[in-house]
C-alpha cells in the first residue's frame, strides 16, 4: 500500500472497530503524537483505541489525503453521532506501514 492507502485503511479500521486491521497497518514501533498525549508502540496504541478512548462511536470524515515525501497528510473532521467534535490534520510518516502519526486538532 502507498501512504495514501495506508491513511485510508487507518481511518477505516478505527471507524469499524477492526483492531486487527488497525494493527496490520501500523509498524511495531508506531508512535502517535496527539495534542493531549503520546502513545508509543503499536500495542499501546491499539489497546488505547480499543479499551481507553473516551468515545468510540465516532467517524472520521476525511476531506483530503495528499501524498508527501515521507508519508501523507490528511485533513478532515471527527464526528460523534450528531455533531462535529473537531477538525484535524494528521501527518503520517510511512514506510511499508505507518511508522509515526502526528495529529493537530482545533
Amino acid at each position: 500500500m502507498n501512504s495514501v492507502d495506508l491513511a485510508h485503511a487507518y481511518y477505516d479500521a478505527i471507524d469499524a472497530g477492526d483492531y486487527e486491521a488497525l494493527r496490520d497497518v501500523l509498524a511495531p514501533d508506531f508512535t502517535h503524537v496527539r495534542p493531549d498525549r503520546t502513545l508509543a508502540g503499536r500495542e499501546e496504541f491499539v489497546s488505547f483505541m480499543r479499551d481507553d478512548r473516551p468515545q468510540t462511536d465516532t467517524k472520521h470524515v476525511v476531506d483530503s489525503v495528499t501524498e508527501g515525501v515521507d508519508g501523507a497528510v490528511a485533513h478532515g473532521h471527527l464526528f460523534a453521532p450528531e455533531e462535529v467534535m473537531f477538525a484535524f490534520v494528521d501527518v503520517f510518516e510511512t514506510d511499508e506501514r505507518i511508522e509515526r502519526l502526528r495529529t493537530y486538532a482545533d
